[in-house]
């Protein structure tokens, strides 16, 4: 199936000179959540705003469901929600109001019952009357999303969706989302919050000074978080690890007074037995173990870093 979102080379330089992207290439595929992570200032906003069309691109080809966004820019436009980081709303207008006529900027026919079902799916529907003015901050971003999904685009956009949520309500737009994605809506979202991206995608990005670095199945991801390391206080200092354990996959700490010992708790078999028998046989003694475990963080502040 190819794919519901084409991204080829795609490259922005602005007027200052400042390089905000370089040579992306990206493919979304349909119904699926893709979360794009990356730290302030990394180009996430300005990629999706490329393939939005609100900022143009210096180079490289945009497709979206086989429509060139920039010769077919209705028909590309057409297919997209796009829920922005700004709560830019109409604050004297009624919640009705404001999803209604956005459908209409879009040149769908009126039809109450599906903006109903988008303000009840939402948690809004109690809220249809009440000015915008009157909403919670949480509240307003789900209007944001309501009149995204007015136009019922097949691809929606969210620009970090949960950015100054609660944590209650961050929970309740998740689910929120995962029910778009059951519907048949493809969801891309960019964040910085690492559980954001744990909790709801199917594969994420990382993007770092304008470079998309990482593209992954998070499936692919957790199988890392999979991955520990044990750590081994030794009872003497080494001055560099021994040949009788150059089998292990061993650090050694910068004072030669730990060993650190990576392995994978999905394995069969961790080799922790083993590395404990060489030791033995060697004569290393250890007087304390501990053990901890990446996070999806570590992994994602360890390829920004590497990226640098």
């Amino acid at each position: 199936m190819p794919p519901i979102i084409s991204v080829k080379g795609v490259t922005k330089t602005y007027a200052s000179g400042q390089v905000a992207l370089k040579s992306v290439d990206l493919d979304i595929r349909e119904r699926e959540i893709f979360a794009l992570l990356g730290p302030n200032g990394a180009g996430k906003t300005t990629l999706i705003s490329i393939i939005c069309g609100i900022v143009n691109a210096s180079g490289g080809t945009i497709t979206v469901d086989g429509h060139d966004i920039v010769r077919d820019y209705r028909r590309a436009r057409a297919i997209i929600g796009l829920v922005p980081q700004e709560l830019s709303t109409e604050m004297f207008e009624t919640v009705w109001a404001t999803v209604s006529f956005s459908r209409g900027l879009f040149g769908k026919r009126k039809n109450p019952a599906y903006v109903e079902k988008v303000l009840r799916d939402l948690s809004l529907w109690d809220k249809k009357d009440a000015r915008i003015m009157t909403l919670s901050g949480g509240m307003k971003r789900r209007v944001l999303i309501a009149k995204a999904l007015a136009h019922e685009p097949r691809i929606l956009f969210l620009d970090e969706p949960t950015a100054g949520v609660d944590v209650a309500l961050r929970k309740d737009m998740w689910a929120a989302v995962r029910s778009l994605r059951e519907g048949g809506v493809t969801v891309i979202l960019t964040t910085h919050y690492i559980e954001e991206a744990e909790e709801m995608a199917d594969r994420v990005g990382v993007i770092a000074k304008g470079e998309l670095i990482l593209v992954q199945e998070k499936a692919e991801l957790m199988r890392k978080l999979g991955r520990k390391q044990l750590t081994l206080d030794l009872q003497k200092p080494l001055a560099e690890i021994p040949p009788a354990l150059a089998a292990h996959t061993l650090e050694l700490a910068p004072d030669g007074s730990a060993l650190i010992f990576t392995y994978d708790t999905q394995a069969e078999r961790t080799g922790i037995t083993a590395l404990l028998n060489d030791m033995r046989e060697a004569g290393i003694g250890f007087k304390d173990l501990a053990t901890s475990q990446s996070s999806l963080e570590d992994i994602f502040v360890d390829l920004v870093r590497k990226s640098g």
